[in-house]
């Protein structure tokens, strides 16, 4: 069972940039779509950018503009560049497949965004 690893979350002020890293116990990112989601308190868990196989990247609204996604097959690592930090994405993140298939979720890394 592939394990995922999230890091890289914390504390920033509006504006700022974090850089999160998902690591994966095995060669996942090369064979299926992957996300990015994230959850807020009391909110439901919501896909944020997702990248297929072929490495076509695509982000929901609220971050267009300002999070990439990207990944280093050969590490087996997937990463979200979020840049212009808002309040509002203050949330726990997640990594797991973008298909309608899951792997186990990882504990996911915080991200505050405040000031």
């Amino acid at each position: 069972q592939v394990q995922l690893v999230e890091s890289g979350g914390g504390l920033v002020q509006p504006g700022g940039s974090l850089r999160l890293s998902c690591a994966a116990s095995g060669s996942i990112f090369m064979f299926n779509p992957m996300g990015w989601y994230r959850q807020a308190p009391g909110k439901e868990r919501e896909l944020v950018a997702r990248i297929t196989t072929g490495g076509t990247t695509s982000y929901a609204d609220p971050v267009k503009g300002r999070f990439t996604i990207s990944r280093d097959n050969a590490k087996n690592t997937m990463y979200l560049q979020m840049n212009n930090l808002k309040p509002e994405d203050t949330a726990v993140y997640y990594c797991n497949r973008a298909d309608s298939a899951r792997i186990t979720w990882g504990q996911g890394t915080q991200v505050t965004v405040s000031s």
